[in-house]
């Protein structure tokens, strides 16, 4: 990985609304963009969003993690669970698949790591929205908690997003990036949130860092002063 480019990127959670809207942006700006289902019938529909490798493994039942991070320069994590899906019980991909591909990241020597959360993940002070989501889908918080712990314990540079709503919007690059207990709430376009995924691991300020995002409403005076840089 270079100041400016990304040679490969692993798309984790490929097939929802956040990964496809990476692989549409990474397919132009990133050398080889590897994208990971558990679905080997989902190939044909990643390869035409972007993808230029398509792995097939389970997070949650894993193969062979180690050969679905080998060679990359980043992973950026946006799987999740349906909030339909928690009465089927933990694990929840959220948690305890994140976390194994954490372990295999680190393992591999992979320099970064970004992954999608959710507002209200964490014990810092939060907003009404925050509360809700907490909630209404808690034991995802709480999975989305673990990884973010796991994480911020390997030795991988890490971005950790925490967006409010998602919506399918158009992209917009209006975004208020601020630090855990800013206490944010509004709607962010998956489009967005892709953008942050794969400008973070070429963003200095965005380091090791877990950051609440949101574009409507603005937040002018809790940002974080971030100047996002996407590969070229």
């Amino acid at each position: 990985m270079h100041s400016e480019s990304l040679d490969t990127v692993l798309v984790a959670g490929a097939t929802g609304g956040t990964g496809r809207a990476v692989l549409r942006l990474a397919q132009s700006r990133v050398d080889t963009v590897r994208a990971l289902t558990r679905s080997p019938d989902a190939a044909p529909d990643l390869e035409a969003a972007g993808a230029d490798e398509v792995v097939v493994d389970d997070l949650l039942d894993p193969d062979d993690l180690s050969a679905v991070v080998a060679g990359t320069d980043a992973v950026l994590s946006a799987v999740g669970t349906s909030p339909v899906a928690i009465r089927s019980g933990p694990p929840f991909v959220d948690g305890a698949g994140n976390r194994a591909l954490v372990t295999a990241a680190a393992d591999a020597d992979v320099e970064s790591f970004v992954m999608e959360s959710a507002i209200g993940v964490g014990p810092e002070p939060a907003s009404p929205l925050a509360t809700a989501f907490d909630a209404f889908i808690g034991p995802l918080q709480k999975a989305k908690a673990s990884a973010e712990a796991s994480i911020r314990d390997a030795p991988l540079r890490h971005t950790i997003l925490r967006p409010g709503v998602l919506t399918n919007g158009s992209r917009t690059d209006v975004v208020t990036a601020a630090e855990p207990g800013a206490k944010l709430w509004g709607l962010i376009s998956r489009a967005d949130v892709a953008r942050l995924m794969l400008a973070a691991p070429l963003t200095p300020d965005a380091r090791d860092r877990t950051l609440e995002v949101v574009s409507t409403p603005q937040f002018d005076e809790r940002a974080a002063p971030i100047d996002w840089t996407l590969p070229r």
